[in-house]
This record gives structure tokens, C-alpha cells and sequence, in this order.
């Protein structure tokens, strides 16, 4: 063999390699400690978390149920060691349900919350729209202003490179999620549409290292089992994988090492809200956090080697928000 065939041998070998699926590893998946942290509303819900300036920062829905009723407002609560909480900011607007609060951290250090925003008329959705705001320090906030259109439902964003990355929703047919990007959180262009069936709309995207996406995507119609895409840059080229289990309130992080850990709600045998191994090809629930009935809707972070996720549940009687510390040792 010459050193031209060698070359060409030795690179189809490592792109080859590239293309493997992620295998998940055997976790010794353990919770460690889960406690309530807020249940001053009648009803608290849809929640995220992430880390701040060395604080911990968890967002939620506050409101009189799950859906429709008093308009819903959206809460940020703030914790120097997980323990103690306290609010440090409460968005309201007359007439809009506020809901489905996410936070992340541009990457010239604000905290950006991006929430949806329904009006209904006798209980029927006439409207939605998301709204974003910023702050720099946690406590202080711009005014929410709207993004995207009328009907949009960005449900998620994550920053990589300095740009924003999320899917946006609307109606219930085929090919109604679409893959956006924004320089700064407000303005957003269309990449690409999800070629799937089944009402393709919750999603989390997440990246490796190299710019490789990775959504996790939620299907209420059909079968609804969750799917999993990968896809590399400019990224309007998806591969599929359709996974075993449904998923709602779909959310997962790409750990130090590569692997990645989900969270989600588990129907069989009553809702709950679980923890999952998680490749590009497949989710698989490892662990049960404290819950049942009104649940889900995780937030995640990994911080001191350990795992760290914010949820709600009813399964005490009230709809209230909880925080777990969850254990992650290979096996």
C-alpha cells in the first residue's frame, strides 16, 4: 500500500469513527436528597434551574391550575447553597398566561428568561406569542418584549458558539416545528423545518463539542414515542432515531464526558417525572424522583460532579416545586 492509499485509509477510518453512535454508559444512577423548595401558589409548575454567579437561579409558573384560570405569572426564585430560597422576581401581563419559563446565560454573561405567552377567551387558546427579558445581575429585569409571531411557541434556546438555537411550534400537523437562530436572543431567522408526523413540539437541543446537535423531541399524535435528531452544521440535515417511551417535558444535558442524562414524564402506570441514560439513538428511564399526577417539566444542571434538577408534582397533594440531588457513578 503507498502513503496516498494509507492516507485516504487512515482518514475514512476516523470519519468513519465519528459517525458511531454514542454509546450510554451503566450508570449507578442514585437520588441523594430531593426537598420541596416553593408551594405558595395554588399551583406551581413547568420549572428550570441553572447556575448564576455562583447562586442558583430555578424559574416557574405560578397559577390557580394547571391551564386556563387566573393568568399565570412566572416566578424566579434565587438559593446561595440549594437550602434556603428566596424570590427575586415575579413577571405578570393582564390578560396573558404566562408560561413555560427557561433560563439561560448569554455569552455576555446576562440571565435570559424566555417564557410563552397565551391569551384564551372562554377557555379557548385565541393566541400565543414568546417573550424574553434580560437581566445582569439576577434581580434587576428589562420589560418582556415579544419575539417571533403570533402562534410561535419557542419552547427552549441554547446558547452555543453566540448564537441562540431553539425550536418553535404551532399548530398540530405534520412539519410544524422549525429549527431558529438568533444572535441575540430577540431576532431569530428559520434554519429548517422538522420533517416528522405525530405533532413534533417540546424540544431541547443540546451540543457536542465539535457542533454536533442533538434534540430530544416530544409527539403527542401517532404513536407519540419521543425522537431523537442529530444533525451537524449549517444543521438543515437531520438523522432519526424513534425512541421506546414517550416523553414529556423533554430535557437533557451533555455531561464533561460526553455522555448525556435526560429527564422527563413517564405515563405507564401513572405519570411521573424520571431521570434517563440518553444516546443518539435511544432514552431509557434509570431512576423515579418523588412524584405522580401533575408532574414533570425538569430543569438540569451538572455542578460538583453531581446532578442537580428542578421539578414539579402533585403527588403530596399540591403542585409544588422540588429540588433533587442526584448521584451518577459508572458502574
Amino acid at each position: 500500500m503507498g502513503i496516498r492509499e494509507a492516507y485516504f485509509l487512515i482518514v475514512t477510518i476516523f470519519l468513519a469513527s465519528l459517525c458511531v453512535p454514542i454509546q450510554a454508559k451503566e450508570w449507578e444512577v442514585s437520588l441523594n436528597e430531593v426537598r420541596r423548595i416553593w408551594d405558595k401558589a395554588p399551583h406551581c409548575a413547568f420549572t428550570d434551574l441553572t447556575r448564576f454567579r455562583d447562586k442558583w437561579y430555578c424559574t416557574f409558573r405560578e397559577g390557580e391550575r394547571h391551564v386556563h384560570g387566573k393568568d399565570g405569572e412566572i416566578r424566579i426564585i434565587v438559593s446561595g447553597d440549594g437550602g434556603e430560597w428566596e424570590s427575586a422576581a415575579l413577571f405578570t401581563e393582564e390578560g396573558v398566561d404566562l408560561r413555560d419559563p427557561k433560563l439561560s446565560v448569554t455569552p455576555d454573561g446576562r440571565l435570559m428568561l424566555l417564557v410563552g405567552g397565551s391569551i384564551y377567551r372562554d377557555e379557548k387558546m385565541v393566541g400565543r406569542q414568546p417573550r424574553v427579558t434580560f437581566s445582569v445581575d439576577g434581580k434587576t429585569w428589562e420589560p418582556l418584549q415579544p419575539i417571533l409571531s403570533d402562534g410561535q411557541w419557542l419552547w427552549r434556546v441554547t446558547w452555543y458558539e453566540g448564537r441562540a438555537y431553539g425550536v418553535s411550534y404551532t399548530g398540530g400537523d405534520a412539519d410544524t416545528a422549525g429549527l431558529f437562530v438568533s444572535d441575540d436572543g430577540i431576532s431569530y431567522e428559520q434554519i429548517t423545518r422538522f420533517k416528522m408526523d405525530g405533532f413534533a413540539n417540546e424540544t431541547t437541543l443540546r451540543f457536542f463539542p465539535d457542533g454536533e446537535m442533538i434534540a430530544l423531541v416530544r409527539r403527542d399524535k401517532g404513536n407519540t414515542m419521543a425522537w431523537i435528531g442529530t444533525s451537524k452544521p449549517p444543521y438543515t440535515d437531520w438523522t432519526w432515531s424513534e425512541t421506546k417511551h414517550r416523553v414529556g417535558g423533554p430535557n437533557f444535558i451533555v455531561l464533561p464526558d460526553g455522555e448525556m442524562v435526560a429527564t422527563g414524564r413517564s405515563y405507564p402506570e401513572g405519570a411521573k417525572t424520571v431521570v434517563a441514560t440518553m444516546n443518539r439513538e435511544s432514552y431509557e428511564p434509570c431512576l423515579t424522583l418523588p412524584s405522580g399526577g401533575d408532574t414533570s417539566y425538569a430543569g438540569m444542571a451538572w455542578h460538583d460532579e453531581k446532578l442537580w434538577i428542578s421539578y414539579y408534582s402533585s403527588h403530596e397533594g399540591k403542585s409544588s416545586i422540588y429540588f433533587a440531588e442526584v448521584g451518577l457513578a459508572e458502574k
